[in-house]
This record gives C-alpha cells, sequence and structure tokens, in this order.
C-alpha cells in the first residue's frame, strides 16, 4: 500500500470509527468497544509501516488542495516527531479501549463513550500529523470541543459540568490566541505551510510580529499543557471517568501543547523572550504542581497535580534552549505517557473494586490487591525516578541539563537547587501514594470489599509497567532509534552527541537525584503523617496557588458585567436593539466613507432621463410610504403594500438587464408575503376603542420620529452611493474577467449562476449552511410555544378528521387568506405539477439562462405554500409527507459530496467540470458537474422554506384551534 494511502487512512479512520459508534444502542458496549479497539489498531498499524519511511528518508506527506488561491491547504506530514507522538496516541488508544470497556459499568451509555473518544484520537492524530498551521489550529479546537463532551460525559455530575465548562473556557481561549499567531507566522513566512514556517526560522526572529506571535502562539500552547497559571483547569477535569483523564491528562490532550511548542522550537527558540516566558513557565509550573501533589487526598488529584509538575519540567527544559534539553524533553515525554496513564489506570481499578479514592479511607490494600499493588508501585517508582527505570534515565538528563546551566541567565542560577527541590517533591508525593494506599493496616468501612480486577482489566497496566522498565533497562535498544529520529527532525544540524547508557559515572546528576531520593524520603517521614490527617488537604497557600477561586470570580463578573450591559442597553422590544445596530452601521459607513475620502455626489456621467422608470419608482416609493402609514391602522394592507414595492424591486433588476436577479427576487418576494401574512396571525390586535394615554401616544410619536429620520438619513446615503456607483465610469475590475471566462472554465453562459455554483461556490456553501441554521432556528423557536391545553384535550385522531372536515369546508387558517385573494382553492391545486415543472425548468437551464438552484428552490417552496392555504397544514402533511429537516440534511450532504468529488481527481475542493454529451435524436448536450451542487443548493432552500412554513403554519393551526376551543367554551355558556 502507498506510503500517502497508509497515512491518510489512519488519520481518517478514528473519524469513521466515531460516526460508526455513536450509531450503536446504548447497550451495544461489547460492539462499541470491539469497534474503537479495532479502528484505533489499525490506525495504529498503518503509522507504525509508516516507520521506514521516515527513517531512511524525508516526511510522508499528503495534499488535498482546498483554496489554493488563498494558500491553503489539507495536508498530512509524518515526520520522526510526527510518528513518535501518533505511535502514543494511537498505542495508549488502544490500551485505554480495552481499560475502558471492563472499567465502565453496563448501564453507562458506552457507544456515546466511545464516539467522543475516537473523535478524540482523530482530532489528536490532526495535530500531530498537520502539515499547515491553520489545519494545526481547526483540530486544535476540535480536542477543545470534543475533551469537553468526554470530560462533561457523566453529565447529571456537577463537578463534571463545572470541570468540563472550565476546561473549555481555558482551552478554546488559549486556542483563539494561537490562531491569531499562527496567522501572524504565515504573514512572515508568506505561507502558512509548515515545511515553509520552519524553514523561515531567521526571518521570523528578525520580523517585528516575532514577539506578539510568540505570545500568542505560546498562549495556546500554555493554556492546553496547564502551566501555571492556566493549571487550574486540569485538576477539575478529574471528574471525567478515569479511562478518559488515563488517555487526555497523560498521554494526549496536555500534550498537545508540548508538541506545539517542540513543533515550532527551529523557528521562535534562541532569543531572550522565549527563554523568559517558557523557562518562568515551566519553572513556575513544576514548583505549583509538585507542591499542590503532596496535599492532595485524592488518588487522580494527586495525580493531576503531579501530571501539571512534570509537564512544568518538559515546558522547563525546551525554555532552556539547549539542544540536549530538547531530546531530554521529548525522551521524558514519552516516559511521562507511560507512567503515568498506568498510575490512572490504577487508581481506576482501586476506585472500581473499593469504591473509594480517598487516600485516608485506603491503607493496606497490597494484601487484597496485590498485583495491582505491584504494578502502581512500579509506575510511582518510575514516576519518582528511581533507577533502572525509565523516569530515572529522563530526570537524570533533566538535572544534568539544570546543572550545565548554572550560570549566565539570572534564571539559571536557581535551576539546580530548584530541580533538585522539585525532584524531591516528586519522591515525597509518589511514597506517599504507595504507602498511604498499599501498606498500613487493613481497610475498613470501605463502600466495597477490595479484590483484584478480572484479568483483561489489568494487561494494560501490565504493558506500560512493561515498557518503563524496558526502556529503564535497554534505553538503546528501545526507545533510543525512535528518540533520535524525532530529535533530529527538530534539530536538524544542532543534533547532539548523548548517550542513553544507564551509568555515567559519579557526577552532579547522580549526586542531585540522590539528594532527591534521600530528601524526598526524610520529607515523607518528618510531614507524611501531618499530611494525612489534615483535613483541608494542604495549607491555605493553596487555595490561592489552585486559582479555582480566581476562575469563578472571573466568570462572576463577566456575568454581572454583561447583565449590567443588557440592563443599560438591552430592552424587551426588538425595535429598540435593532435601532443601536442601525445606527452602529451607518455610524461605521460614514467613518469608513470619510476615512477613504469618498465623494458620493462628485459629477460624473447621468444617463438621460426615462419618465416610464421614473414613474415606476415613484409607484415603488408610494408603496414604501404606505406600507409605513398602514402599518398603524391595517397591517394586512401594510404587507401588500410591502410586496409593491419588492415587485417594484423585482421591475428594476428586469430594466437594468438583470433578469436573473429579477426571476429570484419576485420568487422571494412571494415566498416572503405568505410568511409574513402567517405571521401577523401571531401579532396581538389593536383595540382601538380603549384610548391610549397622552405620555403613551406622545412617546410612540417621538419613536416614529426617530426612525423616520434614520429611515431619511440611511436612504439617502444608500442613494448617494448608488448614484455614485451608476455613474462613475467602469473601471478595469474583476467583473469583465468574470463575464470573460465563464464559459471557458466553467462551461455556463448566466455568470450569476456560474459565479455562485463555481467561481465563489465556497462562499454559496457558506451562504446554505447559514440558510439551513436560521430555519432549524425558528423552527425550534416556534416549537416553545404550546396550544391551549383545552385543544389538546381532543383525541389525536379526532382532530385530524376535524383539520380535515375544516378543509373541505374552507375554515382552515390559510383559507382565510385565499379567499380574500379571491382564488379558487381548486386553481391553486391544479398549479401544483406546474409550478414543479417550472421549478424544474428553472433548475435545468439555471447555468446558461436566468435560473438556478436557489430560483428552483424558491418556486418548489412556492408550490407548497399553495398547497397549504388550500388545504391545510395537516392535509398536506399526510398527502406529501414532507420532511424539511430532512430535505436540509440532504440538500447540504449533495452539496458537500459534490465539492468533495473533485479530489478524487487530485483537484481542489469544489473544482467543477463542464463537456458535452452526445444523446441519441438530441446532440451535443452540455453537461456540467456544478448542476450536482445547484443540485444540493435548491434541496436545502426547499427544505429550510417549508420548514419555516411549516412552524408557522402549525402555530397559526394551533392558534386557531384555541380560539375555537374558547368559542365553544364561552358559546356552551351562554346557553348554560
Amino acid at each position: 500500500m502507498p506510503p500517502q494511502l497508509l497515512l491518510a487512512t489512519a488519520a481518517i479512520l478514528p473519524f469513521l470509527g466515531s460516526l460508526v459508534a455513536i450509531c450503536l444502542p446504548r447497550q451495544a458496549r461489547n460492539v462499541a468497544a470491539s469497534v474503537a479497539g479495532g479502528v484505533t489498531l489499525v490506525s495504529l498499524a498503518c503509522i507504525g509501516l509508516l516507520y521506514p519511511a521516515i527513517a531512511h528518508g524525508g516526511p510522508v506527506t499528503w495534499v488535498v488542495e482546498w483554496l489554493p488561491t488563498l494558500g491553503v491547504r489539507f495536508v498530512l506530514r509524518l515526520d520522526g516527531l510526527s510518528w513518535l507522538f501518533a505511535m502514543l496516541v494511537l498505542g495508549i488508544g488502544a490500551l485505554v479501549v480495552l481499560y475502558a470497556r471492563y472499567y465502565m459499568a453496563a448501564a453507562d451509555p458506552v457507544p456515546r463513550l466511545f464516539c467522543y473518544f475516537l473523535a478524540f484520537v482523530g482530532a489528536m492524530l490532526g495535530i500531530v500529523l498537520s502539515g499547515n498551521l491553520i489545519q494545526l489550529v481547526v483540530f486544535w479546537e476540535l480536542t477543545s470541543i470534543v475533551s469537553f463532551l468526554l470530560i462533561g460525559y457523566w453529565s447529571d455530575n456537577a463537578s463534571a459540568r463545572d470541570g468540563a465548562r472550565m476546561s473549555l473556557t481555558i482551552t478554546a481561549a488559549g486556542g483563539l490566541c494561537l490562531l491569531v499567531g499562527a496567522v501572524f507566522l504565515g504573514r512572515i513566512a508568506g505561507s502558512y505551510d509548515l515545511d515553509a514556517v520552519l524553514a523561515a526560522g531567521d526571518a521570523i526572529r528578525a520580523s517585528p510580529l516575532y514577539t506578539p506571535a510568540l505570545i500568542l502562539i505560546l498562549a495556546g500552547a500554555l493554556t492546553k499543557s496547564a502551566q501555571f497559571p492556566f493549571h487550574i483547569w486540569l485538576p477539575r477535569a478529574m471528574a471525567a471517568p478515569t479511562p478518559i483523564s488515563a488517555y487526555l491528562h497523560s498521554a494526549t490532550m496536555v500534550k498537545a501543547g508540548i508538541f506545539l511548542v517542540i513543533r515550532l522550537f527551529p523557528v521562535l527558540s534562541g532569543t531572550d523572550e522565549w527563554y523568559w516566558i517558557v523557562g518562568s513557565a515551566g519553572m513556575a509550573t513544576m514548583l505549583v504542581g509538585a507542591w499542590s501533589a503532596i496535599f492532595q487526598h485524592d488518588l487522580k488529584g494527586l495525580l493531576a497535580y503531579s501530571t501539571i509538575s512534570h509537564l512544568g519540567l518538559i515546558t522547563l527544559l525546551l525554555g532552556l534552549d539547549t539542544p540536549l534539553a530538547v531530546v531530554a524533553a521529548i525522551f521524558h515525554t514519552v516516559n511521562h505517557a507511560t507512567f503515568k496513564a498506568s498510575l490512572f489506570m490504577a487508581a481506576g481499578i482501586i476506585d472500581h473494586e473499593t469504591g473509594t479514592r480517598d487516600m485516608r479511607r485506603l491503607s493496606g490494600l497490597w494484601r487484597a490487591m496485590p498485583y495491582t499493588g505491584t504494578l502502581a508501585m512500579v509506575a510511582a517508582a518510575a514516576m519518582a525516578g528511581v533507577p533502572l527505570l525509565n523516569g530515572f534515565l529522563s530526570k537524570e538528563m533533566f538535572l544534568a541539563e539544570a546543572a550545565d546551566n548554572a550560570g549566565g541567565h539570572q534564571l539559571n542560577l536557581a535551576l539546580p537547587f530548584l530541580a533538585t527541590l522539585a525532584s524531591a517533591f516528586t519522591v515525597l508525593y509518589s511514597l506517599r501514594f504507595i504507602r498511604q494506599t498499599f501498606f498500613g493496616p487493613a481497610p475498613h468501612d470501605l463502600p466495597h470489599a477490595p479484590h483484584e480486577p478480572v484479568r483483561w482489566m489489568r494487561i494494560p497496566i501490565e504493558l506500560l509497567v512493561l515498557a518503563c522498565i524496558a526502556i529503564g533497562l535497554v534505553p538503546n535498544l528501545t526507545i533510543g532509534p525512535v528518540l533520535a529520529g524525532a530529535a533530529r527532525t527538530v534539530l536538524g544540524a544542532r543534533m547532539p552527541d548523548y548517550d542513553l547508557a544507564i551509568w555515567h559515572g559519579f557526577n552532579a546528576p547522580l549526586v542531585m537525584s540522590i539528594l532527591a531520593l534521600v530528601g524526598g524520603v526524610a520529607l515523607y517521614g518528618m510531614f507524611g503523617r501531618r499530611i494525612n490527617t489534615n483535613p483541608r488537604g494542604g495549607p491555605w497557600l493553596m487555595d490561592r496557588l489552585d486559582g479555582g477561586w480566581l476562575f469563578e470570580r472571573g466568570m462572576t463578573g463577566l456575568v454581572r458585567a454583561a447583565r449590567a450591559l443588557e440592563a443599560q442597553f438591552g430592552a424587551e422590544r426588538l425595535q429598540p436593539q435593532l435601532r443601536i445596530l442601525f445606527l452602529a452601521a451607518l455610524l461605521a459607513a460614514i467613518a469608513a466613507g470619510v476615512a477613504r475620502g469618498l465623494d458620493l455626489f462628485a459629477p460624473g456621467r447621468v444617463t438621460d432621463f426615462d419618465p416610464a422608470f421614473a414613474l415606476m419608482w415613484l409607484v415603488g416609493a408610494a408603496c414604501a410610504v404606505g406600507a409605513a402609514e398602514r402599518a398603524k391602522y391595517h397591517r394586512l394592507s401594510a404587507a401588500i403594500f410591502v410586496g409593491g414595492a419588492g415587485l417594484v424591486s423585482s421591475l428594476t433588476f428586469l430594466w437594468l438587464s438583470a433578469p436573473d436577479l429579477a426571476v429570484t427576487q419576485i420568487l422571494v418576494e412571494i415566498v416572503t408575503t405568505v410568511l409574513l401574512l402567517l405571521g401577523l396571525r401571531w401579532l396581538p390586535k389593536r383595540d382601538e376603542a380603549i384610548p391610549a394615554p397622552a405620555s403613551e401616544k406622545a412617546r410612540a410619536r417621538r419613536r416614529r420620529l426617530v426612525d423616520l429620520g434614520i429611515a431619511i438619513f440611511a436612504g439617502f446615503g444608500l442613494a448617494g452611493l448608488a448614484y455614485a456607483v451608476m455613474t462613475r465610469p467602469a473601471v478595469d475590475g474583476i467583473s469583465r474577467w468574470f463575464v470573460e471566462e465563464a464559459y471557458p472554465q466553467a462551461g455556463g453562459r448566466n455568470v450569476v449562476n456560474v459565479l455562485l455554483v463555481d467561481f465563489r461556490a465556497f462562499d454559496t456553501m457558506g451562504e446554505i449552511c447559514v440558510l439551513g441554521i436560521v430555519g432549524l432556528t425558528v423552527f425550534a423557536l416556534l416549537r416553545r410555544f404550546r396550544p391551549a391545553p383545552d385543544s389538546l384535550e381532543r383525541p389525536a385522531q379526532q382532530l385530524r378528521h376535524d383539520a380535515y372536515d375544516r378543509a373541505r369546508e374552507g375554515r382552515e387558517p390559510g383559507h382565510t387568506t385565499a379567499d380574500a385573494l379571491l382564488v379558487p382553492r381548486m386553481v391553486m391545486t391544479w398549479l401544483f405539477p406546474f409550478i414543479v415543472l417550472l421549478a424544474l425548468h428553472l433548475f435545468l437551464r439555471g447555468h446558461d439562462l436566468p435560473g438556478g438552484g436557489f430560483a428552483a428552490g424558491i418556486a418548489l417552496t412556492v408550490a407548497f405554500i399553495l398547497q397549504y392555504m388550500a388545504c391545510g397544514a395537516q392535509w398536506v402533511e399526510e398527502r406529501l409527507r414532507i420532511q424539511p429537516i430532512a430535505w436540509i440534511g440532504v440538500g447540504l450532504l449533495v452539496a458537500v459530496l459534490a465539492g468533495a468529488a473533485s479530489w478524487l481527481f487530485g483537484r481542489p475542493f469544489l473544482t467543477a467540470y463542464f463537456a458535452y454529451w452526445e444523446l441519441p435524436l438530441i446532440g451535443k448536450v452540455p453537461v456540467a458537474s456544478a448542476l450536482l451542487f445547484d443540485l444540493g443548493i435548491m434541496v436545502l432552500v426547499v427544505g429550510a422554506s417549508a420548514l419555516m412554513l411549516v412552524a408557522l403554519a402549525h402555530q397559526s393551526l394551533r392558534r386557531t384551534r384555541a380560539t375555537e376551543a374558547e368559542m365553544e367554551r364561552a358559546a356552551s355558556k351562554e346557553h348554560a
């Protein structure tokens, strides 16, 4: 199999598995686990098979053109560094799947867990395999969203909800900073491709944008990797299920920031700014995390703060800005992932089998759980840096760097002492974890009697502990080649000489390591009992270092500020808010015009006066004024006047040789007028018999004068802009290019349609997505309203019969409109097939003549509207079985697939193709692939428009039923 295909399979398969998992029933725990395990193993095998290609050659890449004119491509790039992180993501992921299968309860919705899990695996692979900065940011934010779902998996738990909210708030905010920083890097390098950025290190460091880009990118990395002061979200995330904690907070999510710092090390390092920001953050995080971990009573809380400390250690190494420190950082990243994942799983087993994670209630568990206890003790020893285990080797490299860099910068002067102190703290909380949990008197008063878990639940821990031992004993045979390949990818020619031997002689790092081990044991001997019996879990300072109270205060302050703004500028009525928005837009337009020195009324080319055109616009102006005036007294006539103004706009397009716009405008006017008429039924009645107070009349008069002033001002502004555009001589712009290239490049003579479905198809894709969202939003808002209780008392079958009877008798809500317009219902019914044919005609001719998918969709919506008006909502839905939401989904899917099909031919997304087909008896027929995209537009437009129509028609029906029920109740009272 080609390397590119293996790479694409490994990256795409987790997302496909996530879709499969979410479709499984709630009880299909085994099937969901099998799907998740199979997906991770296949992806792992694909990445593993690519090792020879990246070990003996350059990076393996798979490129899909996305927006080539903007320099945006979808690039998967696998080199030594990304291979190592991808293997961590997938290898530990496969072990977590096996562990979660036996950890999760049968009552839990396990398929949903594995759906989120596989989506997170895909997002993490997207980060480590991204060859484009913008693409990396997209996957970066996707990890924040999916981790929010995973942390809040037990949504009935308040702690889980709060932890998920905090995690999303902090990491997503950092992701936004990362986006801006990535844009800065792309601007400096001239490209967003990772290869181009990595090759522009000197230009980036010399640019004036270097410092803001560095700060923004590090903001994203430090928030994701829980660096001080952003570390506060990680302990709260422990409310997630333990398999998720073992995965997200040891090997994947918290390593994303570390990966980003390592990936961009060649272009961002080498400056004082890098040293102070990265080094200081790492030092503070290492000490704060280690200090806080000492006082935790919850097993997962201790592991969370220890994770923070080790992440700070890795960040500090990268901040030292030496080649050997980078090697040590990569090495410790791998070691930390192995021993910390096994410790999280061991803590999960203890919680699963005893019912508690509180170390004050746990003791002597080694008697009942010797295998689990032994595995946990080995992993904790690796975390503490005990010799012959992997943690000892990478920590000794860290201590060696601390000793070698003890000079120069001020931070380096205290580095050996602080590194030894943090290592002693690590020994202390590791020893406390072992001693307090597995030794001492036998436990009592536990929720469950402790015992060993099932065999398969222990296998992931055994494999991870075996990796800790193997790397500690024979590092050059196990991790050596992989570590060298990853480090060489980052350092290139700066690759240092180093040795992963267990014994380097009696030197300063060994002395520091011995001091840390002895000091940690001594500290536990002196203060261990006091720590275990402290009910607060630590000194007062920990409450401030934790930072949770600062976050809550900050969120509370934001809410209060939002409420204050709402009280100041908000209003129960929509009109004042729209007035503010409209005035802000006008002021912005005026400011932009003044800044650019635009003269709207400078003399220009003026066409001859046409009395017919002027008369038509006088009619339109009269309709507009009439609509504003009649709205005070008669809403129906105001709606008719609005429709008249829209008709004049349509005729204007036709007059100015824009038939495509005219067709679309007239169809839109029909639909919006009918929807407006349905909406008018919701407005409250005006009771002219009750005079309004004088103060209210004066307030209404002032409001109307203000609105009149805004309307006059805006109208003259738009009139001036239109005058300036139409009287200036034509300039050389892009419009001529569209006219000349519409047929040669897209095979269409209708430039408007070609522009929408070919040249600017990506914009159209966004617009139809917005249209679908608007339809769903209207439907969701109207669903909040319910019919009166009296209308729900009758059985549903009787309501259907009543609806059909009213349809026959002409008493359905839509009939009022039909009868008022004197249009026979039979005629409206007969018009249905003809309008469908008209919609098909507009759709098929759209690429060459006025029409297109949007116009066809609106025309088809008109056909449905006529049926609602003629026969009523109940009758139409029972006969035609309209499912608007399905239409929206199918339309969007067709449009996306039509665009993605171009990838099969090596072309960018939404690239169109046209040709002539020779058909018997017909001859040559032009065929364009854009027709499929246009089909998706038409289907989505029908779905969104019909959905709003259905929502309004149902509410009108409910209101009519409630009114009828009220009338029947009043009549019965009078009869009584």
